[in-house]
């Protein structure tokens, strides 16, 4: 493929300075791009590779300072990035449209029009799949499930039994939703296996990263709202509620019962214990650990998790603490000289 940076800029409603004609044939990092490529600069510190970029031309902010280089000014040079990256490497499709020889469907199931269910997947009795649903080879989808329109189910997805996905749904390689939550009774020396009956409802706009597990709900459902994004490796307990357009990276655990509000930007490695609620808009720093509810519209970091302030603060202080007991040392040893 290849366009000219005048199509491009009009691509990203951009405003071009340079040569329109230039021939751009693909996208490439600022500091790695060749000519006859485009990138772009959304972090400061990256500016520095203008200079030296061998890049056709680079998408910047619409206030980047003047450079001898070909620039496409626009207002989120990060997201115009995203739809240069799309139209020079569209998605391509790895499943034949139809239904692979080896897959297994039960007689009950219903399938939407234009699917593409691949090798040795399995859809079991009562399940509803919606229109130009991808299953990849592998999937499993346990009785009495339901998946929305144009959702993609990549390799060895297992949905157990009753759960439901919504539309425009991605889900990684290797994740399971609907597994068993962790909930045992004492009796004695021994634990007992509480029963979980509920489901798990994944809203419309979701996407969930690979190896990762959503446990099914005691009583009631697990909960992922619309336009949430989970990273791989992440751990969902039951009756856990995540809110709308919340994100949440690699290695985190929420505890079963924890409610996540609207907008929440979430570390890696952040562990929730259960039973808490964490306020909309609220920003949690990576590896912290979160023991008990936060307010909204605030940052927070390490372990306990506090405000950010205070927690560097905190940690700046620490820092210090050798020469502190150094220094106490040597008053104390003066001490007792004074008292001899």
């Amino acid at each position: 493929m290849q366009m000219t940076l005048a199509e491009i800029a009009q691509l990203v409603s951009g405003d071009l300075d340079g040569d329109g004609s230039i021939k751009i044939h693909d996208v490439a990092k600022i500091e790695e791009a060749q000519p006859g490529e485009v990138s772009f600069i959304s972090n400061p510190k990256y500016a520095k590779f203008m200079e030296t970029t061998g890049a056709s031309a680079v998408i910047v902010s619409r206030d980047f300072p003047v450079t001898k280089h070909p620039t496409i000014r626009t207002d989120n040079p990060y997201l115009s990035f995203l739809k240069v990256l799309i139209a020079f490497h569209p998605e391509e499709e790895t499943v034949a449209q139809g239904v692979h020889p080896s897959a297994v469907i039960h007689a009950t199931a219903r399938i939407g029009a234009n699917c593409r269910i691949g090798a040795c997947a399995v859809i079991d009795k009562n399940c509803r799949i919606g229109e130009n649903v991808t299953l990849h080879p592998g999937v499993v989808v346990a009785r009495d499930v339901q998946v929305g329109n144009n959702t993609v189910l990549h390799a060895n997805v297992v949905l157990r039994e009753q759960v439901c996905i919504g539309n425009n749904v991605i889900i990684h390689s290797g994740t399971v939703v609907g597994s068993d939550g962790f909930g045992f009774a004492r009796e004695g020396e021994h634990y007992l296996k509480i029963p979980q009956v509920g489901g798990v409802i994944i809203e419309d706009d979701v996407e969930i990263g690979s190896n990762c597990s959503i446990d099914r709900a005691t009583l009631g459902n697990t909960i992922i709202r619309k336009g949430a994004k989970l990273d791989n490796l992440i751990q969902v307990a039951h009756n856990v509620e995540i809110g709308e357009d919340t994100v949440i990276a690699a290695q985190t655990g929420i505890s079963g019962s924890t409610k996540i509000g609207r907008h929440v930007i979430v570390g890696g490695q952040v562990g929730f214990v259960g039973h808490i609620e964490v306020g909309s808009n609220t920003t949690i720093a990576a590896q912290s650990g979160v023991s008990k509810s936060l307010p909204p519209d605030a940052i927070f970091f390490g372990y306990p998790a506090r405000p950010i302030m205070q927690a560097k603060r905190e940690e700046a202080a620490l820092r210090k603490l050798p020469e502190l007991l150094k220094r106490i040392a040597a008053i104390e040893a003066k001490l007792k000289q004074t008292e001899q």
